[in-house]
């Protein structure tokens, strides 16, 4: 399945064409939308470095609008599989869209999210941080999960308390599995539906700040 899945590089957008040896930081959007909806968090991600707002490469189901990373809906609903597939083709495009980049992190919303925390568990040595907000971790174990025990790689995982987009047993998993596979920092902000705050904006920054600051020369 997941060679049949094709990152569309021509939709994607980035923040400046001079990227060369630059952080860069990598958007990954939620369901029902496209790479246009998590570019305008380009202002609040740290000076100096590169972003990319990537389209996934699904349609949902109509009349939804945008794209999606994988099916929520029947049978094969939120499947990790489906996760994984999804991870595996954004990987195949960060083969290319990351030549020449100081050190990847991914910012992830929902969907992206999930994805994000994915790719990370199949190539942890990719990745120098991952902010993953209002999603979850996958279920299930995958080769390099003992890896991540070891590496402990940032994360930063943001939720809102009013958010009933994600099943609470996929927040209780991830709640378990994200201390033991990472470096993890997070909050959960009171009141936030399925949606990102200023207040949650300013927790990533920072997040992302320490990830620049703190990559070798």
């Amino acid at each position: 399945m997941s060679e049949n899945l094709t990152i569309d590089d021509t939709a994607t957008r980035w923040s400046t064409t001079d990227r060369a040896g630059m952080p860069l930081v990598v958007l990954l959007h939620g369901y029902g939308a496209d790479e246009h909806d998590l570019f305008g968090l380009v202002p609040h991600l740290p000076a100096g470095i590169a972003a990319a707002s990537v389209a996934a490469p699904l349609s949902p189901p109509w009349p939804m609008p945008g794209r999606s990373w994988y099916p929520i809906e029947g049978l094969d609903g939120r499947s990790a599989d489906a996760v994984t597939a999804a991870a595996d083709a954004f990987l195949r495009w960060l083969d290319t869209a990351a030549a020449g980049a100081s050190s990847v992190a991914l910012l992830g919303f929902s969907q992206g999210a999930a994805v994000a925390l994915q790719a990370l568990r199949l190539a942890p040595e990719r990745f120098g941080a991952v902010a993953a907000l209002s999603g979850y971790a996958a279920p299930g174990d995958l080769p390099h999960d003992d890896d991540l025990k070891e590496l402990r790689p940032p994360v930063f995982w943001g939720r809102g308390s009013h958010d009933d987009v994600i099943p609470p047993a996929l927040i209780d998993h991830t709640a378990q599995w994200l201390p033991e596979h990472s470096e993890l920092s997070g909050r959960v902000y009171i009141g936030l539906t399925h949606s990102i705050s200023e207040e949650e904006l300013a927790d990533v920054r920072l997040f992302l700040t320490r990830w620049v600051d703190g990559i070798t020369p």
